[in-house]
């Protein structure tokens, strides 16, 4: 139903399309140059939208490198004024993002994911191709991966940055109590043990947004089931109720009930895990690695600033591949309607000129502590910053044996929103893993078969 009435809608956009293009075709042809080769640009004001998600503190960095690219785009693009949107990410693509892409009216530029929503918009014909402006401005081949943001052919978005997801540990507890850089996640288990011991919280957490304790999960269900499992949930080659990926999830249970965590987590919100790190109250934290740049801002962490280092989740087994999330899927994309106007599609290439260039994909490595979505060699990332907590993250990235993407680059939306729903419940009791995976199949194959 959704799917018609979003066509339905797109088809009544369509002709109110072309009958508004046929009255203003005169006006149009008006304003066009009686002779030469070269049209008039105009100087009369417009504006444009960019939808971002650079909120609070720890996006401040980030947020500063888009406010130089505003200035930038806005002095190239005469009579160009650039309106800024911010919104929480997950109400931007849970709730904002998708009401505007069903009324097919998202912003000019916006935040986006790019597998599966930018897959779902792009089919719908929402969202701009930016293939012929890639090639115009040479960059196509210059990105580790365009994979999450391409669609039958057609390149829909782009990436703002790459990252991984591991544990940050507080160093000098460590050191302190002797403890070293696990091999297996039963030496980590013993490391979360003797933190307990010592009246300590073991794992930084907070459960608020679903997206935050599932980093712990899907890492661990991809190592007890393999990185593999996840992509065949959508073709109906895998299940969620697989003995290994049941193990995975009740090893999450397993130190909930462990009291690894500390209680109420699901009533915390993202920053509240970090300042559990920061005050010392817990010693280690499982995030991404964009979580550096909290750790390296004295504003932020504090005393904590380079005491903070990183490692991957060890395997089940010693000597087992190193199995990570890393992807580069959290980007922007265009709306479709920019191609009509020409002024507004000039603004779009000016802001894909300023943004995606080495200078600023170092910038975000070594300012924000982004991994560079674009082709960077490691002696030039090594080069950018020695902070030791990035030499850590790059390390991890060295290390890393087989990655895979986010479970929800992978799934349906229907499919992220009954995990999330899920895991709480499985954090606050209320289910256990078995259960909890079995409702979640039932979405996965309700899902599969609304596509079918």
């Amino acid at each position: 139903m959704k799917k018609k009435g979003l066509a339905l809608l797109m088809s009544l956009l369509f002709v109110s399309s072309t009958l508004l293009s046929a009255c203003g075709g005169g006006d149009k042809a008006a304003e066009k140059p009686s002779g030469g080769s070269e049209e008039t640009v105009s100087n009369e004001p417009f504006e444009i939208t960019i939808r971002h998600t650079q909120v609070g503190e720890s996006k401040k960095f980030r947020l500063a490198l888009l406010n130089d690219v505003v200035s930038k785009t806005e002095e190239a693009v005469p009579g160009l004024k650039i309106k800024l949107d911010a919104v929480d990410s997950e109400v931007n693509r849970k709730e904002k993002l998708r009401g505007e892409m069903a009324a097919g009216k998202p912003p000019e530029v916006f935040d986006v994911f790019g597998s599966p929503d930018a897959g779902v918009y792009s089919k719908e014909g929402l969202m701009l191709d930016l293939t012929p402006i890639l090639d115009e401005l040479g960059i196509k081949d210059k990105f580790t991966t365009l994979d999450p943001f391409t669609h039958d052919g057609k390149i829909y978005g782009l990436p703002i940055g790459g990252s991984i997801e591991g544990i940050f540990y507080n160093k000098d507890y460590f050191t302190q109590k002797g403890l070293s850089v696990p091999k297996t996640l039963a030496e980590l288990e013993q490391i979360a043990e003797t933190i307990k011991a010592d009246g300590k919280i073991p794992f930084a957490q907070s459960s608020k947004d679903a997206w935050i304790p599932l980093m712990t999960t899907n890492n661990l269900w991809s190592y007890y089931a393999g990185p593999e499992v996840t992509y065949g949930f959508k073709t109906g080659e895998t299940k969620w109720t697989d003995p290994k990926v049941v193990e995975g999830v009740k090893k999450h249970q397993e130190w909930v009930e462990k009291g690894y965590f500390k209680k109420g987590e699901l009533g915390f919100e993202y920053a509240d895990m970090r300042n559990q790190m920061i005050t010392g109250e817990a010693i280690m934290m499982m995030d991404g690695s964009w979580a550096n740049s909290v750790f390296r801002d004295p504003a932020q962490a504090g005393d904590m600033v380079g005491k903070v280092g990183y490692f991957n989740l060890p395997p089940v087994n010693e000597g087992d591949p190193v199995i990570v999330m890393q992807d580069a899927n959290n980007g922007y994309g265009f709306s479709a309607a920019v191609a009509e106007d020409p002024r507004k599609l000039q603004a779009v290439k000016e802001f894909i000129k300023n943004m995606w260039t080495d200078e600023m994909q170092l910038r975000g490595l070594k300012e924000d502590g982004v991994l560079p979505a674009m082709k960077m060699d490691l002696a030039t990332m090594n080069s950018t910053s020695d902070d030791p907590l990035m030499q850590d993250i790059f390390k991890g990235v060295s290390e890393i044996n087989k990655s895979f993407p986010a479970f929800d680059a992978l799934v349906q939306a229907d499919v992220n929103t009954a995990l999330s729903m899920g895991i709480q419940q499985v954090i606050g009791g209320e289910l256990d893993a078995e259960k909890m995976l079995e409702n979640v199949q039932a979405a996965q194959e309700a899902a599969n078969a609304s596509e079918e």
